[in-house]
């Protein structure tokens, strides 16, 4: 009998969870081990990969952890039960395994985090939560940038009626990489999932839709800029939402000078914000959430809080300083294990990746026909 725990079989506050982490590239190294060995209830049990290297490396870094060479060996100790079964798998391999990994985990009736994007298609993702409600099995996707710093400052300042009503929102994940990297994210094969716009373009719909609602329209073009490239790295896409409010985010890696990463005009006041959240370069050098530096978590210095006002260009000083609220990635995971322990709802859920799944569908539609596509 399977005994992880399930949103109707929740675990008990003194069981901490066995964690199982499939990959160990970019997103399982920088990002989701060190979150989850950092979160009260949850510990990095297993790692999956075959690469020595990469085996090496996670050893270095969590002297306790387990390996196994694929998932097959997570759904054997399932099967098994008892103590050794995976009480959360974390899929943080390559886009194209996530629906066939997340379905095993499900099937197997073991909680199951996924990295970004949840799956290519809105579809796919419903059949994913359809599969999560049959089984009863916890499923959730990993939107981080939920907790970037500039993002919940906009939050705060949109609940205390600081913009009044807004009318456009601008956001930017704009990097400038003229050189290609290589490998699957730059691959132009369909089954991959590469390119911008279901990379960058997941983290910018989704805070989209999560601060203005349900999108009604979409526009968007994609381009293909640099030499050599085989898929998107130059994107914009426009969002009309059913409320009226209207989103332009830009994802790009060749973007020579950087942008506003947030720019938002309302009928009483606008806010700019530059600059990128300091949690992932923090991750990049391996610091952990935990530190006892006495440093604060995702806390940024004052001279890079945005700027709030009206009438004023904010690079002459015009507006209001505001301070920026802590980043806070810590949260997905502590809000993971809560769900976890108490059967509440998932931080995010798949539904709501599926909407932000049926928005990019549509932006690509878009790009390629070039129509602006009506999603109501």
């Amino acid at each position: 009998m399977n005994t992880a725990p399930s949103p109707t079989s929740p675990t008990t506050p003194t069981s901490p969870l066995r964690v199982a982490l499939i990959g160990y590239g970019l997103a399982g190294s920088v990002f989701h081990a060190p979150l989850v060995s950092a979160t009260e209830g949850l510990v990095l049990d297993t790692v999956v990969t075959s690469d020595p290297g990469r085996r090496a490396q996670a050893r270095e870094a969590y002297p306790g952890v387990r390996f196994a060479a694929s998932p097959d060996e997570l759904w054997e100790r399932a099967a098994g039960g008892g103590e050794d079964a995976p009480g959360l798998v974390v899929i943080a391999s390559p886009n194209k395994t996530h629906v066939p990994l997340a379905t095993a985990a499900l099937t197997a009736g073991i909680p199951v985090v996924v990295d970004k994007p949840l799956a290519a298609t809105a579809a796919e993702a419903r059949e994913l939560a359809a599969l999560a409600d049959r089984t009863g099995t916890f499923l959730s996707v990993f939107q981080n940038r939920r907790w970037d710093n500039d993002f919940l400052t906009l939050r705060r300042l949109l609940a205390d009626g600081e913009l009044g009503d807004v009318q456009r929102f601008e956001s930017r994940f704009e990097r400038w990489r003229p050189q290609l990297k290589g490998g699957w994210r730059e691959s132009g094969a369909p089954e991959e999932i590469g390119g911008l716009l279901y990379d960058l373009g997941s983290h910018v719909v989704d805070q989209a839709l999560v601060l203005f609602g349900p999108a009604v329209r979409v526009y968007a073009e994609a381009d293909v800029r640099r030499p050599g490239a085989q898929t998107d790295d130059d994107t914009f896409i426009a969002i009309t939402h059913a409320g009226g409010v209207r989103s332009h985010l830009y994802v790009s890696a060749t973007a020579a000078q950087l942008g506003p990463r947030l720019r938002v005009l309302g009928s009483r006041a606008g806010y700019v914000k530059y600059g990128l959240d300091p949690q992932e370069a923090a991750l990049r050098e391996g610091l952990s959430p935990d530190r006892a530096d006495g440093a604060l978590w995702g806390e940024e210095p004052p001279h890079l809080w945005g700027r709030l006002g009206s009438g004023e260009s904010p690079l002459t000083g015009g507006g209001i300083p505001v301070p920026t609220e802590h980043g806070d990635y810590p949260a997905y995971y502590a809000a993971v294990a809560e769900a976890l322990r108490t059967g509440g709802p998932a931080p995010v859920s798949a539904h709501e990746a599926a909407d932000c799944l049926a928005v990019l569908e549509a932006a690509r539609r878009s790009s390629r026909d070039g129509v602006v596509v009506d999603l109501a």
